[in-house]
């Protein structure tokens, strides 16, 4: 709301999109930040044993680590994003819940309005979630 009223020339979809920007990558970072400290320490000593450079070290050693650790979480908050959309009626950026309520208060058909909503967040939702499933279990360790 703060940013809606500070910046009163720039687009409410704009400010929408910058927000969840900015606000989905503090947490995110903190997954990669997370992420990265999972590696053992032994990891980077190997690297450096070895002579390897330090883009490779991050390259071939770090991430493909650490990219096992943030899936589940970086998964987490890509559906949270898609899911708090609605919040963004409240500066006036028409989105899919808005769209449902204006069509039942045109037409005085709420139930199915809003449960047409309901559907088209989990149609879209859900196979996201099935996707980093399987990118979970294509990067789990394996024995």
């Amino acid at each position: 709301m703060f940013a809606y009223f500070a910046f009163t020339s720039i687009d409410p979809m704009t400010i929408g999109i910058v927000i969840f920007g900015i606000h989905y990558s503090t947490y995110m970072s903190e997954v990669y930040r997370a992420g990265i400290e999972a590696v053992p320490t032994g990891q980077w000593e190997a690297s450096t044993a070895l002579s390897m450079s330090r883009t490779r070290t991050w390259v071939a050693v770090i991430i493909p680590q650490a990219l096992r650790a943030t899936v589940p979480a970086l998964g987490n908050y890509a559906i949270s994003m898609f899911k708090d959309t609605p919040f963004l009626v409240a500066i006036g950026v028409v989105e899919l819940v808005q769209a449902g309520l204006e069509f039942g208060g045109n037409h005085f058909r709420y139930i199915e309005a809003i449960t047409l909503c309901g559907v088209i967040f989990l149609v879209a939702s859900y196979p996201t979630s099935l996707l980093v499933g399987r990118l979970e279990k294509r990067l789990a360790f394996t024995n």
